[in-house]
């Protein structure tokens, strides 16, 4: 299979950022600003799941609208860039696997693009079946597809028979297949042990933008954003937070996000007697995400499971200071670098464990913390021009390209773009 001389690429996503919920898959937006440069054309396809909880028989009639009016309402807008978006719902009923999930998924796109291919030499897909099974039935027969898995859930997808299998497939007609870190790689190659070859490490890129403009000289003004759920350990975190002010009442907490456990925490807030030092300041966009980073100190991420971290390297580009836990992406991520970007420190259900943490770090702060040498460190692995080179090598390897696009081979590799010794399945 020939590689296309014209670079054009689709992506196909069920998560990118909607007016209504505009954090969701802002990765994936990174990677289509980051690498729109190396395009001649783009197109995302945002198959967007709306679920519902609904009889069999509903579904179906649900489905015959679908087919009837879909391809009449979808319209083709603007995203970062310069790319094209198309943005399609895809209903689905509480309850379905995976694979049906993905399935559904696959015919709504086809619906839209009324039977024909998507017309494009390269595809990248976000999330094994909802994404790569997605582009792997559309796209055309000379095309090459990618995909890149983030989900955190994939074990649930991998516990159900159907999807299992489909999963199977997907990997082995993917021309590549990516995992963002080790935390996805690991389950991927337990289930897939034929696949281990194949399945390599593909980041998430981080815009970094201009440094900030003053250092953080006091960790005072704690920040959390992300999900209010247990799996985030946020309810830790606010127990945490009030031995601290207990002991330095300046101190104060942004949660940044929403989530089930937001009503019990503001009401847990008043009854720990911290509730005017801590602000729930709800979902915020993006952007001013990153200018409440650059207006706090500290960014505490107290997770049970992260694949990869991307929140922490954000927090790093901002300039701050982390406090994060062992969960799987951040001790990758933060490889080598740990000390000049904070304290790692260990997942438990003990919020003393944070609260020792920043304990630590504040004694070690600011002598014997580095965030200007951590951005630096994480800008080459992580930074849009790293990761869009690194996209770039495995799409159009032998392309024409111009100079300023062709990737050199003293180019810094992100971290998580090649394989990793202590990852080899056999040890």
């Amino acid at each position: 299979m020939g590689v296309p001389a014209v670079r054009e690429v689709a992506v196909v996503t069920p998560w990118y950022p909607t007016r209504h919920v505009p954090f969701a898959g802002a990765f994936v937006q990174a990677m289509v600003e980051a690498t729109a440069p190396s395009w001649d054309r783009a197109t995302v396809y945002h198959v967007d799941p709306w679920g519902a909880r609904i009889s069999e028989a509903q579904d179906a009639a649900v489905m015959r609208a679908q087919r009837t009016l879909l391809r009449h309402a979808v319209r083709e807008t603007g995203t970062v860039a310069g790319a094209r978006l198309r943005y399609l719902p895809v209903p689905t009923r509480v309850g379905m696997t995976f694979a049906e999930f993905a399935r559904r998924h696959a015919e709504s796109l086809r619906i839209v693009l009324d039977n024909r291919p998507i017309d494009a030499p390269v595809v990248h897909a976000h999330v094994g079946l909802r994404g790569g099974w997605t582009a792997l039935e559309n796209a055309r027969p000379d095309a090459r597809v990618f995909v890149t898995e983030h989900a955190t859930f994939l074990p649930q997808v991998l516990a159900e028979p159907d999807s299992r299998a489909m999963y199977d497939e997907v990997i082995h007609r993917a021309t590549g297949f990516f995992a963002v870190g080790n935390a996805v790689r690991s389950v991927l190659v337990e289930a897939f042990p034929h696949h281990a070859d194949k399945i390599t490490f593909m980041p998430n890129p981080v815009a970094f933008g201009a440094p900030r403009e003053q250092p953080v000289t006091e960790l005072r003004r704690w920040l959390y954003v992300g999900t209010l759920s247990e799996r985030k350990g946020v309810h830790l975190l606010l127990e945490a937070f009030a031995k601290c002010h207990a002991e330095d009442p300046t101190l104060s907490l942004t949660f940044v996000g929403e989530g089930r456990l937001r009503a019990a925490m503001t009401s847990r807030a008043a009854g720990l007697g911290v509730a005017e030092a801590v602000t729930f300041a709800g979902p915020v966009e993006p952007e001013r995400a990153l200018e409440l980073m650059r207006e706090h100190d500290l960014l505490i991420h107290p997770s049970r499971l992260e694949t990869f971290g991307m929140t922490i390297v954000e927090g790093i580009a901002a300039g701050m200071p982390v406090l994060v836990t062992r969960c799987g992406g951040p001790e990758e991520t933060l490889a080598g670098i740990e000390d000049a970007a904070g304290v790692l420190i260990d997942v438990t259900d003990d919020p003393d464990t944070i609260a020792d943490g920043y304990r630590r770090l504040r004694d070690r702060f600011p002598d014997q913390v580095d965030p200007v040498g951590a951005r630096a460190v994480l800008t080459s692995r992580y930074g849009y021009d790293a990761v869009a080179r690194a996209h770039l090598r495995v799409w159009f390897p032998d392309a024409d390209l111009p100079d300023a696009d062709r990737p050199d081979a003293d180019d810094p590799v992100p971290a998580a773009a090649a394989p990793l010794a202590a990852t080899d399945p056999t040890e």
